[in-house]
């Protein structure tokens, strides 16, 4: 019998809604969701593969237990009801001997993540963190520094601009399909495309402009961009003028950057500078200098961040057609949003400890707690500072691939009396782990409501097709079932997932029902902008947005900081830079074997005249070292890349051999990543790292 779900697809965080069509029980179909606009029934790669990935038969099917030394391979399989109890025996002796503190849980954000901050609530942990912290957390703080609101409560009309900046953002290889088909929409009904980047990525090709710029010198290339803004003033004025705090200081600490002074930095020359300020002048205020998706890059990445919605609030973009919007939540009409369990009338235990990154003290005083700062977990466990870490559970998030320098994270893991993974695919830390719980595909699990507001606010859901294929539980289930057996069950209101969801609709108008339709549930028909003359509504003390920021400057932090210029490598010495395919997501999709037949390893992106000098050829073995690890990696000689630079893609070099596919495939670049900081923005500097090349 055929069968029609409409859902939500999790091969990566975008989440975007799907159609599934399923015979006797098998999914035979995955397309966009056709009711969504901008998503048309198109998916993308990683999406299309979804299929494969259920039926992988080297996906994690049943609970297990370490036997052998951490990371030895050495496994008994086990029944729920022991691994639970495993788990809950563990955990309890430690919170009753260490507290509830020493305990710490690292997720990729999802919809599950109110049940994941509920059981570390119950237990008395203030320790939890998310994915988003490493990829993009100077940009979250760098958006509450001018506006009050984080980046995830921001988004672009991207169907209606008439010109768009992106530094970095490789947007059609790290693939959001509706943004990217409109988008193309936008480009097909005229609009243009800046892009700034030292590599040609696949959205170089789709540029009107490409600039190959000096890497690490963006900053110097919107502070020249600044310069001209407000010396032509090709600005905003009405805008600027009812809704800016600080112009006039901004205007006097940019003098000295001028286009001729930044062209000696970026390599960018000074006319292009001024063509650009003056081109994007005329098409405000529907234009987007794009403040990027992961923005750790850095250490100095919060003034990078802030420098591109500076342009934009100049350009008077911010909550305009085409431009910048903030997101409408369903109060904006009188509605309710869904509920989560962090909400319950309650009471949780008092919690009087830092976090264990310090997020919200002096030493880490801005970044957003609500996601941490997840690289200060392996100097938290080493350092004993503030206190001891004794167990960890990572729940769909791999430190290994992800925290960067993974030699120190695996010294710091080897302290731990507990590591305990919930997942999908055999991972690198499922592989590191002393217990492996496995989560059922998000084809197989009815999940929490999504909250999906934006210009007009929504609610989503994702549904289950097909039962489980293997012994696996839905990941809200598994923490619930560990909670009852450590005495924390009464947090978690619900026997099974659809019963969360109808608890989760209760304050709403809506029913679980409601979304059998389209999958989804809307509270309103038209899309709502602010008035731009009166109604904007900014969170921060001014009221406007902040060039002089009160959340910096009180914090003891300079609103414009003077440029440092960047270090010029030499020989064979490189910058390393990393970045995405449009067919793998991050560290998790590396075994899929429709994925991984495509591209089943890195190489190393190196220039063509940088390369002779070293004598490597195209497609030569290379080594490719850090001072934290090294490796061994095809060269792709090109000219499509900056000399200064080499590139890798991130989420290789595989230590799960029960991922065999991607086993000791590639070189990783968290192998070779330094771990510092952003000490203001909160997110690790990725690309402050140098390696040296030499052909084998």
């Amino acid at each position: 019998m055929d069968k029609e779900v409409f859902s939500l697809c999790f091969m990566c965080s975008v989440r975007c809604p799907i159609r599934v069509l399923a015979k006797d029980g098998q999914v035979k179909w995955i397309e966009g969701n056709p009711h969504v606009a901008g998503m048309e029934g198109s998916l993308c790669p990683r999406g299309a593969a979804g299929i494969n990935m259920l039926y992988d038969n080297e996906r994690l099917q049943t609970p297990l237990i370490r036997e052998g030394k951490r990371g030895e391979g050495k496994w008994r399989k086990a029944s729920w009801d022991e691994a639970l109890d495993y788990v809950a025996g563990k955990l309890k002796g430690i919170i009753d001997t260490h507290g509830g503190h020493s305990v710490v849980l690292g997720e990729r954000t999802q919809l599950a993540t109110h049940a994941s901050k509920t059981f570390l609530k119950a237990i008395g942990s203030p320790n939890h963190f998310t994915h988003d912290a490493l990829c993009k957390g100077s940009v979250n703080t760098a958006c509450r520094s001018l506006f009050g609101y984080t980046d995830a409560q921001m988004s672009m009309d991207y169907k209606n601009t008439k010109h768009i900046v992106l530094y970095g953002r490789n947007i059609f290889e790290a693939i959001s399909v509706k943004e990217v088909n409109n988008l193309t929409a936008a480009l097909e009904n005229g609009a243009k495309l800046t892009y700034i980047d030292p590599r040609v990525s696949v959205t170089a090709t789709k540029a009107h402009r490409y600039w190959m710029i000096r890497p690490g010198t963006d900053l110097a290339l919107n502070y020249a961009l600044i310069h001209v803004v407000l010396k032509e003033r090709l600005y905003d004025k009405q805008y600027v003028d009812k809704w800016v705090h600080g112009l006039s200081e901004l205007r006097d600490f940019i003098q000295p950057y001028t286009p001729e002074w930044a062209e000696a930095e970026t390599g960018i020359h000074a006319s292009e500078i001024v063509s650009l300020a003056r081109e994007i002048s005329k098409d405000k205020p529907s234009v987007i200098f794009h403040f990027g998706y992961r923005g750790a890059h850095y250490e100095n990445e919060i003034y990078q961040r802030r420098s591109i919605m500076i342009l934009n609030a100049l350009m008077g973009s911010v909550e305009a057609k085409g431009g910048f919007f903030f997101k409408k939540g369903p109060g904006e009409v009188g509605g309710k949003p869904a509920r989560k369990l962090t909400e319950q009338k309650i009471d949780f235990p008092k919690i009087d400890v830092p976090r264990f990154d310090k997020v919200g003290t002096k030493d880490f005083p801005l970044p957003d707690p609500n996601h941490g700062v997840g690289q200060m977990l392996p100097h938290a466990i080493l350092n004993e500072d503030p206190y001891p870490i004794k167990a960890l559970i990572a729940f769909r998030f791999d430190p290994l691939g992800s925290i960067p320098d993974t030699t120190l994270t695996k010294q710091a893991l080897d302290k731990l009396d507990l590591i305990v993974t919930i997942d999908i695919n055999h991972s690198d830390i499922a592989w590191y782990s002393d217990v492996v719980l496995p989560e059922s595909a998000y084809l197989e699990r009815t999940d929490s409501v999504q909250q999906a507001n934006g210009l007009k606010p929504q609610m989503f859901l994702r549904k289950k097709a097909v039962e489980p294929r293997y012994n696996t539980r839905e990941g809200a289930m598994i923490l619930k079932q560990i909670g009852e057996r450590i005495g924390i069950g009464n947090y978690f209101p619900y026997q099974d997932m659809e019963e969360l969801v109808r608890w989760q609709l209760t304050p709403t108008v809506f029913s679980l029902e409601d979304f059998d339709a389209k999958g989804f549930v809307a509270y309103c028909k038209d899309p709502i902008f602010w008035d731009r003359k009166e109604g904007l509504k900014f969170k921060t003390p001014s009221k406007k947005i902040e060039f002089v920021s009160s959340l910096l400057e009180e914090a003891g932090y300079p609103s414009f900081p003077p440029y440092e210029p960047v270090e010029q490598p030499e020989g064979n010495r490189f910058r390393l830079v990393t970045g995405r395919v449009a067919l793998h997501t991050h560290v998790s999709t590396q075994n899929n074997p429709y994925l991984n037949e495509i591209v089943g390893e890195n190489v190393l992106w190196i220039n063509s005249g940088k390369a002779k000098e070293l004598g490597i050829g195209d497609r030569d073995e290379v080594e490719i070292a850090s001072n934290r690890g090294k490796g061994r990696i095809r060269a792709l000689v090109t000219d499509l890349i900056h000399p200064e630079t080499v590139f890798i893609l991130h989420g290789f070099g595989h230590e799960a051999k029960l991922a065999s596919r991607s086993y000791n495939r590639g070189v990783s670049d968290s192998l070779l990543q330094e771990n510092i900081s952003d000490k203001i923005g909160g997110s690790p500097a990725l690309h402050e790292t140098f390696v040296t090349v030499n052909r084998v």
